[in-house]
């Protein structure tokens, strides 16, 4: 096997194992044939519920399976075609089985991340919440850059986008935003990005031109249903109105209908503006807080997520999961799981799956890189 059908094997194969270490295989087959006895039960209808839990699992379930056993099998053919070219000298013949090889390597990509995909919420929409961290006009300029980041982001996978919250800064930029983005797995793509963001560049609000770093926080929650139990007490919430403000005069109302809600015992805090009724914006404000609750439970519940969860506590050094350098050179780098990109300008506007993958693997694998931030 030619050097670079070997490159597109070894990178199936790299998917296909980290499939399966998501999924448990065995345990999965074993569960799958369970699901199989649970269907064929008459009475199973009888509590809808749950019936409807089972078969959405067994759903899920076989339709990882035969992803799995499709690529295996296809790259078995696949090679068996290359080989067949090498052993009869036929050039067009190899060129045909290497170019099958490279499109179900990035075929294995792709459903390597939608099978990581398999959080308790994974599924569902998502609130991303930004908030700019000290440093003035400078790192609420870099919140924004962040706000146009996720808003690219979520459009250029076909998501829904719509703005909750929007606080101006005072010079430019944002103190602080949430958007609502809606699509399938939206939570699930977006949770890994939870955490500090560094941005190092030449200022433009420096007349010396000296290179400033700015930090900016990012929280990615789920949109919980009922199905989700959270319970709040009354008691515990502080509850202010105040009136909504946005860039161009967008979400600006003439009354106090933004709500603002602090859940005292865990000091978390949502606001919502983007109703000119104070009555649903509370609405909102409540459903983002049980979101809140709900995600910090998640958080707690997971060794691996315990440690992001405490490294959204401080904007600043020693928190940051990524570093976006924009001079003086560029790169963009991911201090968790060592991706770089050396085209921060496609990142900023919205290509950062690469990094969302290799996060997304890194929860599976649970391997650590030892490496060094960006100046």
């Amino acid at each position: 096997m030619r050097a670079e059908g070997q490159a597109h094997i070894d990178r199936i194969e790299a998917a296909l194992a980290l499939v399966r270490q998501s999924l448990d295989w065995e345990r999965a087959l074993r569960r799958l044939d369970e699901l199989y006895a649970r269907v064929q039960d008459p009475t199973l209808w009888d509590d809808p519920k749950q019936a409807q839990a089972i078969t959405q699992e067994q759903k899920r379930l076989e339709s990882a399976v035969k992803t799995v056993r499709e690529i295996e099998s296809e790259m078995s053919d696949a090679i068996e075609f290359v080989e067949m070219g090498e052993e009869e000298g036929d050039d067009e013949v190899i060129a045909d089985g290497l170019a099958s090889l490279a499109a179900l390597a990035t075929r294995a990509d792709a459903d390597k991340v939608q099978a990581l995909l398999s959080g308790e919420a994974d599924a569902n929409d998502t609130y991303i919440e930004i908030h700019a961290g000290a440093g003035g006009t400078e790192s609420q300029d870099w919140a924004e850059m962040l706000l146009r980041m996720y808003a690219r982001w979520a459009e250029r996978r076909g998501f829904k986008v719509e703005t909750v919250e929007y606080q101006a800064g005072e010079t430019a930029g944002i103190k602080s935003a949430t958007l609502l983005v809606k699509g399938e797995n939206a939570y699930g793509y977006g949770k890994t990005e939870s955490g500090v963001h560094r941005l190092v560049r030449i200022s433009p609000y420096d007349s010396s031109a000296r290179r400033h770093t700015s930090f900016s926080s990012v929280w990615v929650y789920p949109v919980i249903d009922d199905d989700f139990e959270i319970e709040i007490n009354e008691s515990d919430l502080k509850v202010d109105t105040y009136r909504a403000s946005g860039a161009g005069g967008q979400h600006v109302n003439t009354t106090d209908s933004a709500v603002r809600i602090t859940h005292q015992p865990t000091g978390i805090v949502v606001a919502s503006q983007n109703d000119r009724s104070q009555h649903k914006n509370r609405a909102t404000a409540m459903n983002m807080l049980k979101a809140r609750l709900f995600e910090r439970e998640m958080a707690e519940r997971e060794a691996a997520a315990g440690s992001e969860y405490e490294a959204k506590t401080e904007i600043g050094w020693g928190h940051q999961i990524r570093s976006y350098v924009l001079q003086p050179y560029q790169m963009v780098k991911d201090l968790r799981t060592g991706t770089t990109s050396t085209n921060p300008d496609a990142v900023l506007d919205g290509a950062i799956d690469e990094f969302i993958s290799a996060a997304l693997a890194q929860r599976v694998t649970g391997e650590t890189v030892d490496i060094e931030d960006v100046d």
